[in-house]
């Protein structure tokens, strides 16, 4: 029988250790590795290697956000990790120069934030983190976490210490409740969108698809399929919940909600403010790309050329009530269109949920720091303009998070083009210092009134009576 493996001696404390290593909190550890006189870090990530959306990487898929929005960029353009820095390594800043891209594919953004990972020291993929506690005695945090071997198994126990955390663990792809179930069954494809190219020829075989989701990513999955189905014999339906397949937020002025600005304002809104808000923005960040959008449409236009319409079905304004398995090889969902009020039922062959994401859960990993954290009346950590939780005043460090504090900062939470600008600010914070100087301003637009003192009335002055009149 072999032996449990058994914990590593503690380190002495590190000045940060960050939890996953997404590109959020690779930008933290690229910017982190440039400060002055040095921090020691530490960052752990459960997978073997950087991977960023890998089953979504389809060819021709661009970001949305220029190639400006890299991991430092923003907020340290002299950096050695930039993305122009990466292509000249590799010899291709010419060729790039050339191409005039200004938003780059998504599979070329992957290998850049691989390379980084590759090259940045104090990074350690392979090791899944247990527990945050606080160490009230060594006034550190205790971080307890497993080394996996390569097929993923416990191979050895360890500890460190640190007097600050950075939280980066991403989200999770989401799936729908009526449609868990046949997502965990194995006979009917039911896939995430996240998954969609490990199973992309299994459901090209199907002899009907439906995608359900009107963001991005539906609109991507069902362009590729698109394309590779035969004129005529398409046989695929796209359904959203959504009053139309809408084109995203993206003028001058509307990107400004993506900024720093945006971001402090937001921040310091009344909660219930906040949460009002949030669901109405959706068309900044779950609309579609309008160059997508004209894709799909002459995609579907080339396909009237000889007569006849392609047998593709685009519905909006629909939502999914239940489903269920026909035989072993179909699915039926039973539909609702919202506007009508009329309700009906759809067998298919295959489905690729592109239903978003949600944010991890915390709870089991913070679950020793549960009684110093401060919540709102949602039951949801509050968090500083400095991105921390707010903690009991006992605890001396603090718990960073990001792309966890959408209900505290807004929609630019998740955003690529805000990573350098908040990890930039992390570390202003951790250090009390400013090695990375942020503007004061970024955007054009004033989002709230200033703040003034209301204007006092000068005092009533005492009626007078003339000594003389004139005349």
């Amino acid at each position: 029988m072999t032996a449990a493996p058994q914990p590593q001696e503690p380190e002495q404390p590190h000045d940060l250790v960050g939890i996953g290593i997404g590109p959020f909190n690779l930008s933290l550890a690229a910017l982190a590795d440039g400060v002055h006189g040095g921090l020691t870090t530490a960052f752990y990530e459960q997978r073997p290697a950087f991977h960023w959306h890998p089953g979504l990487l389809i060819e021709g898929a661009t970001l949305q956000v220029p190639f400006l929005a890299d991991l430092v960029t923003l907020a340290d353009p002299a950096s050695p990790w930039s993305f122009l820095n990466y292509l000249r390594t590799r010899e291709r800043l010419f060729p790039f120069y050339f191409a005039e891209r200004f938003h780059i594919q998504r599979a070329e953004y992957d290998a850049y934030c691989r390379w980084v990972s590759d090259n940045l020291p104090g990074l350690h993929f392979g090791h899944q983190v247990d527990a945050v506690r606080w160490n009230a005695e060594r006034q550190a945090f205790e971080v307890d976490f497993t080394q996996l071997d390569a097929d993923g198994e416990a191979e050895a126990l360890g500890r460190a210490y640190t007097r600050n955390v950075a939280l980066g663990v991403g989200t999770a792809p989401y799936i729908p409740e009526p449609l868990k179930p046949l997502a965990e069954a194995p006979t009917v494809p039911v896939i995430h969108s996240s998954a969609y190219l490990d199973h992309r020829q299994r459901l090209l075989a199907a002899e009907h698809i439906t995608v359900i989701g009107s963001g991005q990513s539906g609109a991507e999955v069902f362009l590729d399929l698109l394309r590779a189905r035969p004129a005529g014999r398409e046989k695929i339906t796209w359904l959203a919940r959504t009053e139309a397949f809408a084109p995203m937020e993206y003028s001058k002025l509307g990107l400004e909600h993506f900024t720093p600005d945006y971001s402090r304002y937001f921040h310091a809104l009344p909660e219930s403010v906040r949460d009002d808000l949030g669901p109405r923005q959706w068309q900044l960040h779950k609309g579609i790309d309008a160059d997508t959008i004209a894709a799909i449409h002459d995609e579907l236009y080339q396909r009237t050329l000889h007569g006849g319409w392609p047998d593709a079905v685009l519905t909006p304004g629909v939502s999914v009530r239940t489903a269920g398995r026909v035989g072993t090889t179909k699915v039926e969902l039973h539909l609702e269109h919202l506007q009508q009020g009329t309700r009906s039922r759809l067998t298919t062959d295959a489905v690729i949920l592109a239903t978003g994401y949600r944010e991890r859960p915390l709870g089991r990993l913070l679950a020793g720091l549960d009684p110093y954290i401060r919540r709102d009346a949602a039951d949801r950590p509050r968090i500083d303009d400095q991105f921390r939780i707010v903690l009991d005043p006992a605890v001396t460090g603090s718990v960073y998070v990001q792309n966890a504090e959408r209900h505290t900062h807004g929609v630019g939470a998740p955003d690529l083009g805000l990573a350098a600008w908040r990890s930039a600010t992390i570390l202003n914070s951790l250090t009390g210092m400013d090695p990375y100087p942020l503007p004061r301003r970024t955007a054009f637009t004033s989002f709230g009134l200033e703040r003034r003192d209301a204007p006092r009335l000068p005092a009533q002055q005492p009626a007078l009576t003339p000594l003389a009149q004139g005349h």
